[in-house]
């Protein structure tokens, strides 16, 4: 089976180093809600997978339920003097999954799978980088 390739070696590499992420979802009547949250990424499959303690009742989860898009941010300084902004942005389609095998030990049962559909990416491979996957 081949893996999907989504995501470049600079951005696999960048995520790798980074503990926390910001996700954006939508509710039904079209409130935005954007929370920190811890993260994965799957290489072999594409995706981010998000999870945490008790995600099953964060509204968060029940938006993803209710078929919100998502976006996903991952940023930091890479120096302040100079300024050196840097980091990845995920648009896509997700799933909350109930019941789920944890991926790592302080995950609850629950997680959001995100599956990309669109990246946006700077100064990580050069300067700013957008495609669609």
């Amino acid at each position: 089976m081949l893996t999907r390739r989504v995501f470049t070696p600079a951005e696999l590499d960048y995520l790798a180093t980074q503990p926390i992420g910001r996700l954006a979802t939508v509710s039904p009547d079209g409130q935005v809600q954007a929370n920190p949250t811890n993260f994965f990424v799957d290489a072999g499959t594409g995706t981010i997978v998000i999870g945490g303690h008790a995600l099953g009742a964060s509204k968060k989860f029940r938006n993803v339920q209710r078929g919100s898009t998502v976006a996903f941010v991952v940023d930091d300084l890479a120096t302040v003097d100079p300024w050196a902004p840097r980091g990845i942005e995920v648009r896509g389609t997700a799933v909350a999954l109930t019941d789920h095998e944890p991926p790592v030990p302080s995950f609850s049962r629950e997680i959001i799978k995100i599956t990309p559909v669109k990246i946006v990416s700077w100064n990580l491979d050069g300067p700013r980088a957008s495609r669609t996957v």
